[in-house]
């Protein structure tokens, strides 16, 4: 019993070590691995971002980086709902303490040319209110170009 439970530990240790990642350079690439049911995660170099707040354009982003996991989303094929391009989204919501209790909303559009929308929000946990609404735009990094959004499948 005893060598069993060691080679299932080393058998899990291994396969854990093995895990790795692999970039999706665009749209089709990272709709084929949701479609297929592959863990996605997406990460973020805000400050790389064009930033668009209260209606303005922002000189610069801040200089943070996010990640989040793709659990669930939502593809819309061209002109299903009246678009002129394929796109998918999806969100996350996350209680935080940033000088309290809010939530922290992310919001991410990635349409079939590459093109990414990132909306964050505050809001407050007791009655919904927006207290902090950003917009934040770039590309899927292909490996070559300047894009500030990264999608990677697990392996």
């Amino acid at each position: 019993m005893k060598k069993i439970f060691i080679s299932f530990l080393m058998l899990m240790i291994f396969t854990l070590l093995a895990a790795k990642t692999e970039q999706l350079n665009n749209f089709e690439e990272l709709m084929n691995a949701l479609k297929s049911g592959e863990q996605v995660r997406m990460v973020v170099y805000y400050g790389q971002c064009e930033l668009i707040s209260g209606n303005e354009v922002q000189d610069s982003s801040p200089d943070a980086i996010g990640g989040m996991n793709i659990d669930v989303f939502e593809y819309f094929a061209p002109l299903s709902i009246g678009n002129p391009q394929a796109f998918v989204v999806f969100s996350e919501t996350k209680l935080i303490n940033h000088r309290g209790f809010i939530y922290n909303y992310g919001k991410v559009k990635v349409s079939a040319d590459d093109n990414v929308k990132i909306t964050a929000q505050y809001v407050q946990p007791d009655n919904f209110e927006i207290v902090m609404d950003e917009n934040f735009f770039s590309v899927i990094n292909d490996g070559k170009n300047e894009g500030a959004v990264y999608f990677y499948r697990q392996k």
